[in-house]
């Protein structure tokens, strides 16, 4: 399985292009740096506000009057801000900036007041997908558990992009998160997801175990073990930097 996965990363690595586009916007920008004259190359533009920039847009999913999966009297959207937020902390600490696009109970849908959709859900995803425009971001990473009727099904699942970069995080993340929960499961492209399709960055959905299995349920549920996966889920971020840088 290990020979397999690394095969898969070399096979992975000769799809990516030579720069990307953040990289090549950063050389653009960098080149204008260089040709301002040395008092404007550092001063703000007046009027203008001034985003935060991050490494990794933290993706916590559904919230509020949308709580996602439920089994067991347990909640997704609960699961899905815990563990973000131990992540969040996480990259932060290893020198990875990181933003969390919500940090309490509430849907995002009710910050969107620009989307003519009379559809909450559809308000909540354009949202989502609005703040990677409106923050500089390299990565997506969206944070969700797993439900179906056969409660015997478990483990994480991580799905992609079509494109090679977004196919190379997903399977840093999936080959980590395997190490941590003992598993031998492949990515997969998510081809109807709305993020996956309409995120210009590499995005991944990260379906970090089934809230609709007992021993999964109590997994995702302790502290220890959710800073277990954000743990996992940070080391695929790094990997997938080392493999790129």
């Amino acid at each position: 399985m290990l020979a397999c996965f690394r095969c898969l990363i070399i096979t992975l690595l000769f799809c990516l292009p030579a720069h990307s586009a953040s990289m090549a916007a950063e050389e653009h920008n960098a080149s204008k740096d260089d040709a301002a004259p040395p008092s404007q190359q550092s001063a703000p533009h007046a009027g203008h506000w001034t985003m935060p920039s991050s490494v990794v847009l933290i993706d916590a999913g559904h919230g509020g009057i949308d709580g996602g999966a439920t089994a067991g009297g347990v909640v997704e959207k609960d699961i899905n801000l815990a563990v973000a937020k131990k992540l969040y902390l996480l990259l932060n600490s290893q020198g990875i900036t990181a933003v969390l696009n919500r940090t309490d109970d509430y849907a995002l849908s009710d910050d969107n007041r620009w989307h003519i959709s009379g559809s909450r859900h559809r308000r909540d995803l354009s949202q989502r997908r609005q703040l990677t425009e409106e923050i500089p971001t390299q990565l997506l990473v969206s944070l969700h558990v797993n439900s179906t009727p056969d409660r015997s099904e478990r483990g994480p699942l991580v799905l992609h992009q079509s494109s090679g970069e977004s196919a190379l995080l997903a399977f840093c993340i999936q080959d980590t998160l395997n190490r941590q929960q003992r598993t031998r499961f492949l990515p997969r492209e998510g081809k109807p997801f709305y993020l996956l399709r309409r995120v210009y960055q590499p995005a991944v959905i990260v379906e970090m175990g089934f809230v609709s299995n007992s021993d999964d349920r109590t997994m995702l549920t302790d502290p220890r073990e959710q800073l277990h996966i954000a743990s996992a889920i940070a080391s695929g971020i790094r990997q997938y930097k080392l493999i790129t840088k």
